[in-house]
């Protein structure tokens, strides 16, 4: 099994230069050029490690492990920045972050820093669950599939994506940013609107089970509420 990174660098040279490094090193590596393609494609994969510049376009590299670290607390999260002063890694670890490393640097120094922070944790990958109970729903996490015993629908992929993060906060607010960066790739009103026309078709799908909700928490998110 080949340990997965994701790299979220806006310098594409330089992106290109470390995830080759990276994968003759033996890692699976994906590279993103931007914070909100980054957080989109954290959401859809399974990764080990995370390595991110902090100076970035649309989404900064503090603003994408907070929302990393919101829906995971464990992966290792290794910083990239131009910047050495104290107030800045500070600033980094309070945002999520594991390690630091300043540029320039040297590949042997990357290496290091990426097999300690890899030796710190567990590199076993999670066993992710194929398929995920919703009340009295069964969720086929791979085919896309919601069951019941009066009721079967086949979701859209954005509909599976919204899905599968309520469940991972079910019964804790999912912060409405973290769902629309995750699966549309920006925040912004009009994809906000088109978050409430799924969430509504959502409710829709659920509602053969009276003990599930979602609801609304106003100017923060949505809840996935399944009473026991």
């Amino acid at each position: 099994m080949k340990i997965k990174i994701l790299l979220v660098e806006d310098d594409a040279s330089l992106g290109y230069i470390i995830s080759d490094q990276l994968k003759s090193d033996g890692y699976d590596v994906t590279l993103c050029i931007d914070g909100a393609d980054g957080f989109k494609r954290f959401n859809e994969e399974d990764f080990h490690l995370c390595i991110l510049d902090v100076m970035m376009p649309i989404k900064d590299g503090f603003s994408l492990a907070k929302d990393i670290r919101s829906v995971n607390t464990q992966i290792p999260i290794l910083f990239l920045t131009a910047k050495s002063n104290d107030e800045d890694k500070i600033a980094g670890f309070k945002a999520g972050g594991d390690d630091y490393l300043t540029k320039p640097f040297n590949v042997e120094e990357l290496q290091l820093r990426v097999s300690a922070l890899l030796r710190r944790v567990s590199i076993q990958k999670e066993e992710k669950e194929d398929v995920i109970e919703i009340g009295e729903y069964l969720f086929d996490t791979l085919n896309f599939k919601l069951s019941h015993k009066n009721f079967e629908k086949v979701l859209t992929k954005k509909e599976a994506k919204i899905l599968t993060i309520l469940r991972k906060f079910i019964n804790q607010v999912s912060p409405r940013e973290i769902i629309l960066t995750a699966v549309w790739g920006q925040d912004d009103y009009f994809v906000g609107r088109s978050l409430d026309v799924f969430i509504t078709k959502l409710r829709k799908y659920l509602k053969e089970d009276k003990r599930i909700k979602i609801t609304n928490v106003h100017g923060i998110g949505f809840k996935l509420e399944v009473e026991k």
